[in-house]
């Protein structure tokens, strides 16, 4: 057989770049089929010109505590280019909203997330966004205004670090029953609702999941589908001991006549001892190493143990099945409405959409600076420190010189009325 020749040793397989070039098309077909079925219903990084989508509202505005936003990327930064609206007002309230293309989530997923910084020591305020349905007067709106949906952080003092998820259903908010807690540190974090078709949802917080569950079990928005049966009792034959005593053992001959205490072996009639005055001697008593206490039987697994008795669950009668318990009204606008001592919140990376892997894309894109932000807020920390030490000494500085100041009065004041008094002397004297 001759040799092949050594230019065409190479070649690639006809069949192997077929096989290649199907794999791509079939990936590219794959990825346009999904992604077609997926949608992004708003979805804001406050780019410039991002006030020509967002109002302000004058919401408390005639009463002065109305506060305003900036376009910062704040104070520290992964990205300093990458800016949010920043809340800039201390104790005042702040509330913006921005109307989109009504979507309804019937029959999807959908998907709330957004970033938010507290570069501040909020003492007290709130995080949160909100989903608004029907016709919003924007320039009015403020937290009268009813909602659809409010998510986000809500903080006061050092007992309240709240994860808010209130849903609205036939015109009531219904808060979560669960107990979520928000992040608290001066870093951006994600915070992220998904609420699906089935009525489940999972909330994450930096795209790792943090809760989830279903609005039948953790809203008290419909009566639960089962209920204790309060007219159950026990039956009379159920037995619920777990141990019993063996029936079979049988207490050992001569148990009872082991007594308690015996003479102690160990000790001596003293030497002066006398019986005729002292009468008979008897050692003092010790306990007795053999006996064992009342006898009692052992114990054994029962037979015939059932368990714990417990109440049985029925169906409640008084619940009414709503196949679009998960459906929100139509949405038309996303606003930001909160309250704050003090300011400083950087709210950015507004997303509402059905697909959660984009979401989770999102955060990653940004977290890709994340260790770059906490080094700037390191850097930032430091300098503050440093301000807060060189403010101190200062404040020390000043205090030793007003304390110098006294004390230099004092001593003139001392002079001054040994003066006078040696003068009124020396007057008294004359006379």
């Amino acid at each position: 057989m001759a040799l092949s020749n050594s230019k065409h040793e190479h070649r690639t397989s006809p069949l192997l770049v077929f096989s290649i070039e199907s794999f791509l098309l079939l990936f590219l077909l794959f990825s346009l089929f999904t992604s077609s079925f997926s949608e992004i219903f708003f979805e804001e990084q406050f780019h410039d010109g991002w006030q020509s989508r967002w109002v302000k509202s004058d919401w408390k505005r005639s009463e002065g505590k109305a506060g305003s936003f900036k376009h910062t990327a704040g104070k520290w930064a992964g990205d300093p280019d990458d800016k949010g609206i920043q809340t800039s007002t201390d104790a005042k309230h702040f509330a913006i909203s921005a109307k989109i293309p009504e979507f309804s989530n019937k029959n999807k997923t959908l998907v709330v997330q957004y970033s938010i910084k507290f570069e501040q020591d909020i003492e007290c305020g709130g995080g949160y966004i909100k989903l608004l349905s029907g016709y919003v007067n924007q320039k009015k709106f403020g937290g009268d205004t009813p909602y659809s949906m409010m998510f986000g952080p809500d903080i006061c003092g050092t007992q309240t670090k709240k994860l808010h998820a209130i849903l609205s259903y036939q015109g009531q908010n219904y808060p979560v029953k669960k107990d979520l807690q928000c992040e608290t540190d001066k870093l951006t974090h994600f915070y992220t609702f998904i609420l699906r078709p089935d009525a489940s949802y999972s909330i994450w917080i930096d795209g790792r999941e943090r809760d989830s569950g279903s609005m039948y079990t953790d809203w008290d928005i419909l009566p639960p589908r089962k209920i204790k049966d309060v007219n159950a009792k026990k039956p009379a034959d159920w037995d619920d001991r777990e141990y019993i005593e063996d029936p079979n053992e049988v207490k050992p001959e001569g148990y009872d006549s082991i007594p308690r205490e015996i003479p102690d072996p160990k000790a001596k009639k003293p030497d002066y001892w006398d019986d005729d005055e002292d009468g008979i001697w008897r050692p003092p008593k010790v306990p007795n190493p053999a006996y064992k206490g009342p006898w009692k039987r052992k114990k054994i697994k029962n037979p015939n143990y059932k368990g714990k008795w417990r109440t049985p669950w029925i169906d409640n009668p008084e619940f009414e099945d709503d196949p679009d318990l998960y459906v929100l009204k139509p949405i038309k606008y996303v606003g930001i409405e909160v309250w704050q001592v003090k300011a400083g919140s950087v709210f950015d990376n507004i997303l509402i959409c059905d697909e959660p892997e984009y979401a989770k894309k999102v955060i990653e894109e940004v977290f890709a600076n994340r260790e770059a932000e906490k080094e700037a807020f390191e850097e930032a920390e430091k300098v503050r420190k440093a301000k807060e030490e060189e403010e101190a000494q200062r404040a020390r500085e000043e205090g030793e010189r007003r304390r110098r100041e006294r004390g230099r009065d004092k001593r003139e004041d001392r002079y001054k009325k040994r003066r006078r008094h040696d003068y009124d002397d020396d007057y008294h004297d004359e006379l």
